[in-house]
Protein backbone atom coordinates (compact mmCIF):
# COMPACT_ATOMS: atom_id res chain seq x y z
CA UNK A 1 0.00 0.00 0.00
CA UNK A 2 1.34 3.22 -0.86
CA UNK A 3 1.89 6.02 2.07
CA UNK A 4 -0.39 8.51 1.47
CA UNK A 5 0.38 12.58 1.90
CA UNK A 6 -1.91 15.13 2.61
CA UNK A 7 -0.76 18.44 1.00
CA UNK A 8 -2.07 21.49 1.84
CA UNK A 9 -0.67 23.70 -0.65
CA UNK A 10 -2.00 27.08 -1.67
CA UNK A 11 0.19 28.17 -4.90
CA UNK A 12 -1.66 26.53 -7.60
CA UNK A 13 1.55 25.80 -9.99
CA UNK A 14 3.87 24.62 -6.69
CA UNK A 15 1.07 22.34 -5.36
CA UNK A 16 0.82 20.49 -8.81
CA UNK A 17 4.14 20.47 -9.40
CA UNK A 18 4.93 18.95 -5.99
CA UNK A 19 1.99 16.39 -6.24
CA UNK A 20 3.35 15.10 -9.54
CA UNK A 21 6.67 15.11 -8.26
CA UNK A 22 5.59 13.38 -5.04
CA UNK A 23 3.31 10.83 -7.44
CA UNK A 24 6.49 9.80 -9.54
CA UNK A 25 8.12 8.99 -6.18
CA UNK A 26 5.47 6.38 -5.67
CA UNK A 27 3.75 8.50 -2.84
CA UNK A 28 -0.59 8.43 -2.96
CA UNK A 29 -0.95 12.47 -2.75
CA UNK A 30 -3.88 14.51 -1.73
CA UNK A 31 -3.42 17.91 -2.28
CA UNK A 32 -5.67 21.00 -1.19
CA UNK A 33 -5.32 24.29 -1.80
CA UNK A 34 -7.97 26.00 0.37
CA UNK A 35 -6.74 24.91 3.88
CA UNK A 36 -10.34 25.06 5.12
CA UNK A 37 -11.38 22.44 2.84
CA UNK A 38 -9.12 19.94 5.52
CA UNK A 39 -11.55 20.76 8.46
CA UNK A 40 -14.28 18.95 6.42
CA UNK A 41 -11.92 15.59 6.91
CA UNK A 42 -10.00 15.74 9.97
CA UNK A 43 -12.51 13.72 12.00
CA UNK A 44 -14.47 11.29 9.58
CA UNK A 45 -12.37 10.77 6.48
CA UNK A 46 -8.34 11.16 7.87
CA UNK A 47 -6.16 8.28 6.42
CA UNK A 48 -3.20 9.75 5.67
CA UNK A 49 0.31 8.87 6.93
CA UNK A 50 1.72 12.31 6.87
CA UNK A 51 0.98 16.01 6.11
CA UNK A 52 3.17 18.26 4.45
CA UNK A 53 1.95 21.97 5.06
CA UNK A 54 2.28 25.32 3.89
CA UNK A 55 2.60 28.34 6.07
CA UNK A 56 1.70 31.30 4.70
CA UNK A 57 -2.04 30.25 3.74
CA UNK A 58 -5.03 32.52 3.39
CA UNK A 59 -7.79 32.05 5.66
CA UNK A 60 -5.80 29.71 7.65
CA UNK A 61 -2.14 29.66 7.90
CA UNK A 62 -0.30 26.14 8.45
CA UNK A 63 0.60 26.90 12.59
CA UNK A 64 -3.21 27.26 12.77
CA UNK A 65 -4.13 24.22 10.70
CA UNK A 66 -1.30 22.07 12.40
CA UNK A 67 -2.92 22.30 15.78
CA UNK A 68 -6.10 21.63 14.44
CA UNK A 69 -4.53 17.95 13.01
CA UNK A 70 -2.64 17.30 16.22
CA UNK A 71 -5.55 18.23 18.52
CA UNK A 72 -7.81 15.51 16.83
CA UNK A 73 -4.67 13.37 15.45
CA UNK A 74 -1.65 13.78 18.33
CA UNK A 75 0.87 11.37 16.46
CA UNK A 76 0.17 12.63 12.69
CA UNK A 77 3.86 13.33 11.23
CA UNK A 78 4.07 17.08 10.00
CA UNK A 79 6.42 18.67 7.71
CA UNK A 80 6.31 22.12 6.78
CA UNK A 81 6.94 24.20 3.93
CA UNK A 82 7.77 28.07 3.69
CA UNK A 83 9.06 31.19 1.31
CA UNK A 84 10.27 32.45 4.72
CA UNK A 85 13.72 30.66 5.31
CA UNK A 86 13.08 32.50 8.70
CA UNK A 87 14.54 31.13 12.31
CA UNK A 88 11.41 32.23 14.27
CA UNK A 89 9.37 29.69 11.22
CA UNK A 90 11.57 26.77 11.97
CA UNK A 91 11.04 27.31 15.42
CA UNK A 92 7.69 27.90 15.75
CA UNK A 93 6.68 25.03 13.39
CA UNK A 94 8.87 22.63 15.94
CA UNK A 95 7.29 23.87 19.31
CA UNK A 96 4.01 23.24 17.59
CA UNK A 97 5.00 19.59 17.09
CA UNK A 98 6.18 19.37 13.50
CA UNK A 99 8.78 16.63 12.50
CA UNK A 100 10.53 18.71 10.10
CA UNK A 101 10.78 21.74 8.20
CA UNK A 102 11.73 22.95 4.63
CA UNK A 103 11.96 26.51 2.90
CA UNK A 104 10.66 26.58 -0.66
CA UNK A 105 11.66 26.59 -3.55
CA UNK A 106 13.02 23.18 -1.89
CA UNK A 107 14.88 20.82 -3.41
CA UNK A 108 12.65 17.27 -4.69
CA UNK A 109 15.45 14.73 -3.46
CA UNK A 110 15.90 16.38 -0.22
CA UNK A 111 12.50 16.76 0.55
CA UNK A 112 11.95 13.31 -0.71
CA UNK A 113 14.42 11.93 1.90
CA UNK A 114 13.19 14.07 4.73
CA UNK A 115 9.77 12.67 3.88
CA UNK A 116 11.28 8.78 4.00
CA UNK A 117 13.59 10.18 7.47
CA UNK A 118 10.01 11.08 8.75
CA UNK A 119 8.21 7.70 8.06
CA UNK A 120 11.29 5.51 9.40
CA UNK A 121 10.73 7.37 12.55
CA UNK A 122 6.76 6.89 12.66
CA UNK A 123 7.07 3.22 11.86
CA UNK A 124 10.35 2.17 13.82
CA UNK A 125 9.57 -0.95 15.79
CA UNK A 126 10.19 -0.29 19.58
CA UNK A 127 11.69 -3.54 21.24
CA UNK A 128 10.80 -1.82 25.38
CA UNK A 129 7.66 0.47 25.72
CA UNK A 130 7.55 1.22 29.47
CA UNK A 131 9.89 2.54 31.06
CA UNK A 132 9.73 4.45 35.36
CA UNK A 133 11.65 7.75 35.38
CA UNK A 134 11.57 8.89 38.78
CA UNK A 135 8.18 10.16 39.56
CA UNK A 136 7.36 9.76 35.50
CA UNK A 137 6.07 7.17 33.65
CA UNK A 138 6.93 7.00 29.85
CA UNK A 139 4.43 4.59 27.42
CA UNK A 140 6.74 4.77 24.50
CA UNK A 141 4.38 2.74 22.26
CA UNK A 142 1.70 5.68 23.01
CA UNK A 143 3.59 8.41 23.53
CA UNK A 144 2.56 9.23 26.73
CA UNK A 145 4.65 10.90 29.60
CA UNK A 146 2.77 10.46 32.83
CA UNK A 147 3.50 12.18 35.92
CA UNK A 148 0.71 12.42 38.78
CA UNK A 149 0.14 15.90 38.27
CA UNK A 150 -0.43 15.89 34.21
CA UNK A 151 -0.13 13.62 31.22
CA UNK A 152 2.21 14.89 28.38
CA UNK A 153 1.43 13.79 24.91
CA UNK A 154 4.96 13.17 22.76
CA UNK A 155 5.64 13.86 19.46
CA UNK A 156 7.56 11.06 17.36
CA UNK A 157 10.16 13.21 17.60
CA UNK A 158 10.15 14.00 21.18
CA UNK A 159 9.30 10.19 21.80
CA UNK A 160 13.03 9.13 19.38
CA UNK A 161 14.74 12.02 21.38
CA UNK A 162 14.05 10.97 24.86
CA UNK A 163 14.76 7.40 24.07
CA UNK A 164 17.86 8.54 22.69
CA UNK A 165 18.70 9.90 25.92
CA UNK A 166 17.58 7.17 28.20
CA UNK A 167 19.68 4.82 26.20
CA UNK A 168 22.35 7.01 26.89
CA UNK A 169 22.14 7.44 30.88
CA UNK A 170 24.18 8.71 33.23
CA UNK A 171 26.94 9.84 30.30
CA UNK A 172 28.44 13.31 28.51
CA UNK A 173 26.36 12.92 24.95
CA UNK A 174 27.87 14.81 21.91
CA UNK A 175 25.40 17.23 20.24
CA UNK A 176 26.57 16.14 17.06
CA UNK A 177 26.11 12.56 17.96
CA UNK A 178 22.26 13.46 18.57
CA UNK A 179 22.39 15.37 15.60
CA UNK A 180 23.76 12.52 13.11
CA UNK A 181 21.70 9.59 14.82
CA UNK A 182 18.03 11.30 15.17
CA UNK A 183 18.03 14.33 12.19
CA UNK A 184 20.44 12.71 9.95
CA UNK A 185 21.85 16.02 9.23
CA UNK A 186 23.83 18.55 11.04
CA UNK A 187 23.66 22.37 10.95
CA UNK A 188 22.99 25.57 12.83
CA UNK A 189 18.86 25.07 12.02
CA UNK A 190 19.33 21.26 12.96
CA UNK A 191 20.97 22.71 16.10
CA UNK A 192 18.47 25.03 16.87
CA UNK A 193 15.73 22.79 16.65
CA UNK A 194 17.80 19.97 18.81
CA UNK A 195 17.89 22.78 21.62
CA UNK A 196 13.63 23.28 21.12
CA UNK A 197 13.75 19.42 21.71
CA UNK A 198 16.07 19.85 24.71
CA UNK A 199 14.11 22.64 26.95
CA UNK A 200 10.60 21.10 25.90
CA UNK A 201 11.93 17.70 27.28
CA UNK A 202 13.14 19.90 30.58
CA UNK A 203 9.58 21.33 30.97
CA UNK A 204 7.88 18.10 30.65
CA UNK A 205 10.31 16.84 33.91
CA UNK A 206 9.81 19.89 35.79
CA UNK A 207 8.16 18.05 38.44
CA UNK A 208 11.21 15.78 39.74
CA UNK A 209 14.09 17.46 40.85
CA UNK A 210 15.80 14.02 40.74
CA UNK A 211 16.14 14.31 36.57
CA UNK A 212 18.73 15.89 34.96
CA UNK A 213 19.55 17.61 31.78
CA UNK A 214 22.76 19.59 32.15
CA UNK A 215 23.74 21.52 28.89
CA UNK A 216 27.52 21.53 28.27
CA UNK A 217 29.16 24.25 26.35
CA UNK A 218 30.72 23.35 23.49
CA UNK A 219 30.31 19.99 24.09
CA UNK A 220 26.50 18.30 24.71
CA UNK A 221 24.79 17.20 27.50
CA UNK A 222 25.34 15.50 30.67
CA UNK A 223 21.67 13.22 31.56
CA UNK A 224 21.40 11.64 35.19
CA UNK A 225 17.18 9.86 34.68
CA UNK A 226 16.82 7.94 38.06
CA UNK A 227 15.38 4.79 36.02
CA UNK A 228 14.32 1.70 37.25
Amino acid sequence: MKTKILLVEDDADFGLILKHYLQLSDFEVVWFQNPEDVLGIIKSDFCFNIGILDIMMPNIDGFSLAKILLKENPNFPLLFLSAKNQKIDRLTGLKIGADDYIAKPCDPEELILRIKNILKRATSPIVETHFKIGEYSLDSEKLLLIHPKEKVRLTIREKDLLLYLLKQNKQTIKRDDILDNLWETNDYFTGRSLDVFISRIRKYFRHDEQIKIQSIRGVGFEIDFPVE
